[in-house]
């Protein structure tokens, strides 16, 4: 099992930015898939974006393209989500995922950490 732990989340106006960030135990990070979901109030939980083992290619939903980057510093065991230009229907907790197989489908990552809240106000 991956152990994920989210943090960065907050309160922040439209047009700010946020850096969220998440850590694993993981004893190979370096070979894990991660990505970022989020889930908004009264909704299904939704694909935000991932990123390969080395780091070399990512994946952003149209929604957050463009406003959006992410990332990984493997010898820091961290992942993250660079947020630009947030706006208010980027409400939501995010969460951090990781594919021990190091595949990049929203539909193959299997980890998941507890999730930090983000709140964006108009």
């Amino acid at each position: 099992q991956v152990q994920l732990v989210e943090s960065g989340g907050g309160l922040v106006q439209a047009g700010g930015s946020l850096r969220l960030s998440c850590t694993t135990s993981g004893r190979s990070f370096s070979s894990y898939s991660m990505g970022w979901f989020r889930q908004a109030p009264g909704k299904e939980r939704t694909f935000v974006a991932s990123i390969n083992r080395g780091g070399a290619s990512t994946y952003v939903a149209d929604s957050v393209k463009g406003r959006f980057t992410i990332s990984r510093d493997n010898a820091k065991r961290t992942v993250y989500l660079q947020m630009n230009s947030l706006k208010p229907e980027d409400t939501a907790v995010y969460y951090c995922a990781a594919d021990i197989l190091g595949r990049t489908r929203a539909v193959d990552f299997g980890s998941w950490g507890q999730g930090t809240q983000v709140t964006v106000s108009s």
